[in-house]
């Protein structure tokens, strides 16, 4: 057993962790966040994506150790304050980008360093940015919708005009 100690959605925590546990099963088991979903454990279907200081990693592959001393952020950690959603998880919603849920975590994570590191992706940047993540529904034209969405809303295109009173 390593003790370790991990910076996580903004909080530091001290785990105690197998040496050989991977960091998917540090943040479902030992901290108990269930929104990094489990798929292939092989790093294929993008359901794991958590973000490693801000860039999307399959959380299935990393040690946990390899965790330390890196910013990691959960799908638990994007909406900027309890309650609410980020702009991402609230397009998903709109555009009906979620289906059934399973790989809408590792989207909206890979959606958030996408727009975060290019704030008006063309259609093809979105595709090429979400390939690596399996939707089981098959449900990649709402999700493409859902990021072109956010990304508009990030940029403030879809804020209304404000009225001056007369």
């Amino acid at each position: 057993m390593t003790t370790l100690p991990l910076e996580v959605n903004g909080r530091a925590w001290l785990v105690e962790v197998e040496d050989r546990a991977s960091l998917l099963d540090c943040l479902r088991d030992v901290l108990g966040l269930h929104g990094t979903h489990a798929g292939c454990e092989h790093g294929v279907c993008g359901t794991c994506t958590i973000l490693l200081d801000g860039a999307p990693v399959r959380a299935c592959l990393m040690l946990a150790a390899q965790a330390d001393g890196h910013a990691i952020t959960t799908i638990e950690g994007v909406a900027p304050r309890p309650g609410e959603m980020s702009l991402v998880q609230d397009a998903f919603c709109e555009t009906h980008g979620l289906q059934c849920g399973y790989c809408t975590p590792g989207m909206v994570l890979t959606a958030e360093a996408l727009l975060a590191a290019n704030p008006a992706p063309s259609r093809a940047e979105i595709i090429a940015a979400i390939s690596g993540n399996l939707c089981r529904c098959t449900g990649y034209g709402q999700i493409v919708e859902a990021i072109q969405l956010a990304a508009e809303r990030r940029r403030g295109a879809n804020i209304p005009a404000v009225e001056t009173a007369p």
